[in-house]
């Protein structure tokens, strides 16, 4: 029986921390990445070279994939709204700002916050949980707030339409995962079900898309997709998944907000961008939202 905790202790704080740390250094890669390596493409060869390492990882480690757990109903769901999120991502950027689109992803912590109780009358956020989370969100959202600035375009709400999507499907698949079969099952197998159905799904939205794939690019670019494989879609989503085993997901999905402002720190400390008043009020902001949902009760 899988021991469940009621909150986030010290490893799982430090890993969630270690996690978002990397997801937002891994939005610079794909930011100087893109130009070279088309974006579904990019998550073709990422998510397929996911699937390879996780399924040698659990040779070595003698993890079971294929037995008949009662999980493949709610594992390909999962799958399927994984890839479905990471889909509306890639197709909102068409049409709208990085920064639009990330305001709107960050609703994920919403929609767990919202639905995940019904399901797991545990993971209720209490009052002041929940002006944590508003608060976290509202500092994400002037940390990014000059991409709402000037004249909004249809084909800006259709990127919109679809950002706020993909945060919704990010919420779903963290239901379906905690709520579901799957709660029991190990975080390799887990992980599997949406590695292996996004790498089937990706390259064949690339190709609809009419991108351009090789294999001739720079050592830039094949460094960044070997990290964003082997620390992004392999090491840092399987140590998610095993957190969600054993930690509450509401809790977990307020570390979230995280991400973003540590792509923007990136940004400042690796590509020159300014430092704005902005980001340090979003670093309080956010800070203080997740120590507000986490905060122990009396």
């Amino acid at each position: 029986m899988t021991e469940r905790k009621s909150h986030l202790d010290g490893l799982a704080i430090g890993l969630l921390l270690a996690c978002c740390l990397f997801w937002g250094f891994q939005q610079i890669l794909i930011k100087t990445t893109v130009g070279e390596v088309p974006p579904l493409w990019q998550a073709s060869l990422r998510f397929a070279g996911a699937t390879a390492l996780l399924v040698l990882w659990c040779v070595v480690r003698r993890v079971p994939l294929f037995d008949r757990d009662g999980t493949l109903r709610a594992g390909l769901l999962a799958g399927v709204l994984f890839a479905a999120e990471f889909s509306c991502i890639y197709l909102g950027l068409r049409d709208t700002t990085a920064s639009r689109l990330t305001v709107f992803l960050y609703t994920s912590p919403f929609v767990v916050a919202v639905l995940l109780p019904r399901f797991v009358p545990t993971e209720r956020l209490r009052g002041a949980q929940w002006v944590g989370l508003v608060i976290a969100f509202a500092a994400v959202a002037v940390a990014f707030s000059e991409g709402f600035t000037g004249e909004t375009t249809a084909r800006q709400l259709r990127g919109d339409a679809m950002a706020l999507a993909a945060g919704t499907l990010w919420g779903l698949t963290t239901l379906v995962i905690r709520a579901s079969s799957l709660g029991k099952a190990s975080a390799e197998k887990t992980l599997f079900y949406q590695v292996a159905v996004t790498a089937l799904v990706a390259p064949l939205l690339s190709l609809a898309l009419g991108e351009t794939w090789s294999l001739a690019y720079s050592a830039h670019a094949w460094g960044s997709l070997a990290a964003q494989t082997l620390v992004g879609a392999f090491a840092s989503y399987l140590v998610w998944m095993w957190m969600l085993r054993h930690y509450p997901a509401t809790q977990m999905s307020s570390f979230t907000f995280l991400t973003p402002v540590f792509a923007l720190v990136f940004g400042v400390a690796l590509l020159s961008e300014p430092l704005t008043l902005q980001l340090v009020l979003a670093l309080a902001g956010v800070a203080a939202g997740i120590v507000l949902v986490n905060r122990r009760p009396n």
